[in-house]
């Protein structure tokens, strides 16, 4: 695990999606989807630790969306929802916490239909599956399995798209939103030397850095303090955007205050405007409603399709995966 090992697998990130996008439609990972559930499931139970259960939250919110009883859960939870037909189980696993995930399976399995999404058909927790879906992101050597998140972010929506939930804007063609995202990443890895230094002075601080987001894209924030914490071993913290005002913004009153503010919540300007009061710094990703640019940010990082909120979803971590190997290059260890 070093910083170079990291910003390969990072540059590595378009490829990726590319290989992915044209495994479709040759390619279904949910083809055996009716013949596994043989109704509409009453409950779905996403279930992962760390990285994937934050992919898991994402899949389970826009399933509630649409009606549809979803958890998303620590695969360490002690807590045992009823087993049966009706609920379907979706375990996740980026390479890690295979112990918990078969614990927990261990309660499902011949009794609930499970789909794993896994790296490879060789881990463990693959032989409790009905469904087995490989993530194809390939091997990553800096053990943060960050191309391993993007892809079973992505193929947990289109999951949920086949389970019913809502589907708008790019997600209406999945390989093309894929290829939007993979288009997007090159691009900010291309223009990384021109913003990464910048932003990483800005962050700067003895007190850590927060990472903000709307709660739709939680997801976003919560991968980047991963990446923060394992990568360069950085004190790093997530919030939610409207949350803020009511819970750090007492933090940034008594702290050197540093924030990456991943733009698109109606509350972006208020936070701008409250974090100015108190003398915080923030770095903005992408646009806010009604602006280009979220008023107060000392730098703005934008790349193409940041309007889209799946696209975003997709390439936005890549911010702070690419400022956690900044950081990690440059620190002792």
């Amino acid at each position: 695990m070093t910083a170079e090992t990291l910003s390969a697998d990072l540059a590595g990130k378009p490829a990726a999606l590319t290989s992915l996008a044209t495994r479709f439609p040759r390619w279904d990972p949910y083809a055996a989807l009716p013949a596994l559930l043989a109704d509409e499931p009453a409950a779905v139970r996403f279930v992962g630790l760390g990285s994937a259960r934050y992919a898991c939250e994402v899949a389970a919110a826009r399933l509630r969306r649409a009606g549809i009883a979803a958890s998303a859960d620590r695969s360490s939870s002690a807590e045992q929802p009823p087993a049966g037909p009706e609920t379907l189980v979706v375990a996740v696993s980026l390479g890690g916490g295979q112990r918990e995930l078969y614990t927990v399976l261990d309660r499902y399995v011949a009794r609930s239909p499970v789909i794993v999404l896994a790296p490879s058909a060789d881990l463990v927790v693959g032989h409790y599956a009905d469904l087995l879906v490989p993530l194809h992101a390939g091997e990553e050597e800096s053990g943060l399995a960050c191309r391993a998140y993007q892809h079973a972010l992505a193929l947990l929506l289109l999951l949920g798209h086949r389970l019913g939930a809502p589907v708008s804007g790019s997600s209406q063609n999945f390989p093309g939103l894929l290829r939007r995202a993979a288009n997007a990443a090159k691009s900010l890895l291309a223009s990384a030397p021109e913003w990464v230094p910048e932003a990483a002075r800005i962050l700067e601080s003895p007190h850590g850095v927060h990472l903000v987001a709307p709660d739709e894209r939680m997801a976003s924030a919560s991968q980047g303090v991963q990446a923060l914490r394992k990568g360069p071993v950085r004190a790093a913290y997530a919030c939610e955007t409207g949350e803020w005002s009511h819970t750090d913004r007492y933090l940034a009153a008594v702290t050197d205050y540093r924030a990456l503010l991943f733009a698109g919540s109606a509350y972006d300007e208020r936070f701008a405007e409250h974090l100015g009061h108190l003398r915080g710094t923030f770095v903005a990703v992408g646009p806010t409603p009604g602006h280009e640019r979220v008023p107060g940010a000392e730098l703005t990082v934008r790349y193409p399709g940041d309007s889209d909120p799946d696209v975003s979803l997709l390439v936005e971590p890549l911010v702070a995966e690419l400022l956690a190997a900044h950081w990690w290059r440059a620190s002792p260890r």
